[in-house]
């Protein structure tokens, strides 16, 4: 059984992750590729789709968000993804579980605080007030509170968000565009009921093909799912191990991986970008002294840049205005000569994207 280095594994996932070269695809191919992106940060995917493709403009998000063919909504994790509007109904039914989970054992929403109480009748009261149009949190939490007095009404409002499969409509996620999440529910926005029958087979399928090689582990990471070594053990792939800690990896049969010496771009990673997240075993991207040194909040709630394909700093726009673009960037080892030129040269292609008519600086800061 060929065994794989932790360079190996970087390789592979950069480059399923069409982060070694930018490719000619569109946002909507990218999106799907990538079996959706991390979109808590609402503006994330526009930078996440920037980093990965040639030529992308926000117009183009913008349009798939309004015309409704991708959406936002909770997916993996339990957090807010962006995904194709056929994904979302395909796949959603999966995270069912995880969503429950997050909802009678969240220690804020749930608990004693659902304990009998009719769940069925209070999502068909959220449906009932959606169904006159999208509606914040505090416009379900003042519609459910007068039917249950004796709740509280954010938890009513977060068992809806979670149990039904709620999608944050525009123009939340609109690049240029603010304000609170207003929600629907998939049959109200796309007209149509998510799969009576998904299949979770095609999900560590296009998990794979995405994220692999991967551990079952990882799979479960990525998706917030448990239980899914039946459904490796079932599946025709191909198995690596891993040379660091000698588990199993598994890919798909017909993909080729690339050179471990591949040599890799400079890239910034928005905030929650799936790549950081997509994995039980980040050593892949992260090495153990960086680990070690900062929590993965810390990593994951500023972006990431990657030079050589590692993370080696973390970056925020912290000035954006028609006339000048601020970008900070906090290294977190020592950077060498020729990772600073690479990083400062694409820090300024980032606000190219950001703020094209802008001038731009960029302040260096300690990590």
């Amino acid at each position: 059984m060929t065994k794989l280095s932790l360079q190996a594994l970087n390789r592979a996932t950069l480059h399923r992750q069409w982060l070694i070269e930018r490719h000619d695809a569109t946002a909507f191919e990218a999106i799907e590729h990538l079996v959706g992106m991390q979109a808590q940060s609402p503006l994330a995917p526009y930078v996440g789709l920037w980093t990965r493709l040639n030529g992308f403009q926000p117009a183009e998000l913008v349009k798939l968000l309004e015309e409704r063919e991708v959406v936002r909504g909770s997916m993996m994790r339990a957090t807010i993804h962006l995904m194709s509007s056929r994904d979302f109904l395909a796949f959603r039914p999966l995270i069912q579980p995880r969503l429950e989970r997050e909802v009678f054992q969240n220690m804020t929403y749930g608990r004693h605080r659902l304990e009998g109480l009719d769940i069925d009748s209070v999502l068909q009261a959220g449906i009932d007030r959606m169904t006159e149009g999208p509606a914040t949190a505090v416009q379900l939490r003042e519609h459910l509170a007068p039917l249950w007095p004796d709740r509280e009404p954010a938890a009513l409002a977060h068992a809806v968000r979670c149990l039904l499969p709620t999608i944050q409509t525009p123009p939340r996620g609109i690049w240029g565009k603010g304000g609170n999440p207003a929600m629907s529910t998939a049959d109200l926005w796309l007209d149509s009921p998510v799969d009576p029958d998904p299949s979770v087979d095609t999900l560590v399928l296009r998990y794979l093909a995405a994220y692999g090689p991967a551990s079952v582990a990882d799979a479960q990471n990525w998706s917030g799912l448990t239980r899914l070594t039946e459904v490796f053990e079932r599946l025709d792939l191909r198995t690596y191990t891993d040379l660091e800690s000698g588990r199993p990896l598994y890919d798909l049969p017909d993909i080729t991986l690339p050179a471990e010496d591949t040599e890799v771009p400079t890239r910034f990673l928005p905030e929650y970008d799936n790549l950081l997240l997509s994995h039980a075993d980040r050593t892949r991207w992260i090495d153990t002294a960086t680990r070690q040194r900062l929590t993965l909040q810390e990593v994951l709630t500023k972006g990431s840049i990657l030079h050589n394909g590692q993370a080696l700093a973390l970056w925020k726009q912290t000035k954006n205005t028609k006339d000048k673009a601020a970008l900070e960037i906090a290294p977190f080892v020592k950077l060498t000569r020729g990772a600073h030129t690479a990083i400062e040269s694409e820090a300024h292609n980032l606000l190219a994207f950001t703020s094209p008519n802008a001038t731009h600086e960029i302040e260096y800061t300690e990590g």
